[in-house]
C-alpha cells in the first residue's frame, strides 16, 4: 500500500509540474477566444519553438513591439493536428507560437534575442519538465534573410560559448502553422492559479524579465 501510495503521489506531482492539460482541468479554465477582427497585416511575423507554448506566449508578448502571439503547432506532417495528438510526439508538429511584432519597434534578430535567451537551446527534445520532440526547440523561417539571421546569430552564440553545450535548435523553413485550440490562447494569464503555470510558467517568465528589463513593455515587469 506505502508504495502504491508513493507511485500515486509521484504521478501527481508529475502531472502538476508538466505541460499537460486535462479535460476535467480544462472546464474550470477560462476560455478566449482570438480577435480575428483586429488588423494585424502591418505587422511582421516570426515563428518559435521552445518548449510548452503557454510560457512562450507569455514571454513574447511582454516584449515591446510585440502585438499579438498565437499558440500553435508547426514543423510536423500532420494536417489540423489537435493538442491531444500533438502530446503522443508523433504528429512531428512542436507546440510553437505565432508572433505578430512592428519591425519599426523590435527587430527580427532582437526576436532572436528573446528566443535564445528565455529557454535553454541545448537540450534535446526537452525543455525543463516537459519531454517529448513536441517541446524541441525551433527556429522557423519564412524568407532566405531570416535564415540568415538565424544562422548568423546560432554561430555568434556557439563562437562565443554562451552555452557549455551545443546548440540543438532546428532551423526549419516554416511550412505551415497551425492555430491551438481557444483554450490555450494567454493560458498563463488567464489561468495564474493552475499548478504548471505557478511552478514553471511564471517563474520562467519572471527569469526572462529579471535578464532582459530593456526589452520589456512598460508596466511587463
Amino acid at each position: 500500500m506505502r508504495n502504491f501510495q508513493l507511485s500515486s503521489l509521484l504521478f501527481i506531482l508529475i502531472f502538476s509540474s508538466s505541460c499537460i492539460y486535462s479535460t476535467a482541468s480544462r472546464d474550470n479554465a477560462e476560455v478566449i477566444t482570438i480577435d480575428t477582427n483586429q488588423d494585424l497585416s502591418k505587422y511582421s511575423k516570426a515563428y518559435f519553438a521552445s518548449g510548452c507554448f503557454w510560457c512562450v506566449e507569455a514571454i513574447f508578448e511582454s516584449v515591446e513591439g510585440v502585438k499579438e502571439v498565437i499558440s500553435g503547432y508547426a514543423g510536423g506532417l500532420t494536417k489540423n493536428p489537435t493538442y491531444s495528438q500533438i502530446g503522443t510526439g508523433k504528429t512531428g508538429h512542436a507546440e510553437s507560437v505565432e508572433i505578430y511584432y512592428d519591425p519599426k519597434v523590435v527587430s527580427f534578430d532582437t526576436l532572436l534575442r528573446v528566443f535564445f535567451g528565455s529557454h535553454d537551446p541545448t537540450t534535446l527534445n526537452r525543455q525543463g519538465p516537459d519531454r517529448g520532440t513536441q517541446y524541441r526547440s525551433v527556429a522557423f523561417y519564412t524568407s532566405d534573410a531570416e535564415k540568415k539571421s538565424i544562422e548568423r546569430y546560432m554561430k555568434k552564440l556557439t563562437d562565443e560559448k554562451i552555452f557549455s553545450k551545443p546548440l540543438t535548435t532546428q532551423v526549419l523553413e516554416l511550412e505551415k502553422f497551425y492555430n491551438a485550440e481557444a483554450y490555450h490562447q494567454d493560458f498563463e494569464r488567464l489561468n495564474p492559479n493552475n499548478p504548471y503555470v505557478r511552478n514553471v510558467s511564471i517563474p520562467r517568465l519572471k527569469r526572462f524579465q529579471k535578464l532582459y528589463p530593456e526589452l520589456l513593455k512598460k508596466g511587463a515587469h
